[in-house]
């Protein structure tokens, strides 16, 4: 990767150096810092969304039914397998083990929000659908149980 540097025309140069010593700071951030940092918001995320749904099944039931009505889907189903599917995405994420298939997954449950129940709160959505696209696409990085598991499969066991 290359590192843009601004030359000015005229004037002080001072704001440039800052502007480039800026650049490469950010530059030097490790990519899987970033991906921690994604994967454990949007855990939070997930995993405070499910809390409250098992906090107070019945209400869980009601919204389904009542205020969420997902088509072609019992809301009792629908209930049960979005909770299952923030619980287990929020603690895969977590640890960072299958991210892509979580990430895929909640991006699923992400989807399903913004389609047929808050197609309003798209720009909530879009940020954690940006997070879960960086998991898709880069994995889960270093610090995590995927990148424990490549390790073991490399060194032959």
């Amino acid at each position: 990767m290359t590192t843009m540097h601004i030359t000015p025309a005229s004037g002080s140069r001072s704001i440039y150096r800052l502007h480039d010593r800026l650049v490469e700071w950010a530059t030097a951030l490790p990519l899987s810092i970033v991906q921690l940092g994604a994967r454990v918001a949007v855990a939070e995320v997930f995993w405070q969304s499910a809390q409250t749904k098992l906090g107070s099944w019945p209400v869980t039931l009601q919204l389904f039914a009542f205020e969420y009505r997902l088509p072609l889907i019992d809301p009792a189903l629908a209930a049960t397998m979005a909770t299952a599917a923030e619980l287990s995405g929020a603690v895969m994420l977590s640890i960072g083990l299958l991210s892509r298939l979580a990430s895929l997954m909640l991006l699923g449950v992400v989807a399903t929000i913004q389609v047929f129940v808050y197609p309003g709160h798209w720009a909530e959505h879009l940020m954690w659908a940006s997070l879960l696209l960086l998991m898709l696409s880069r994995g889960a990085g270093f610090v995590s149980v995927d990148h424990l598991i490549a390790q073991r499969i490399r060194a032959g066991g």
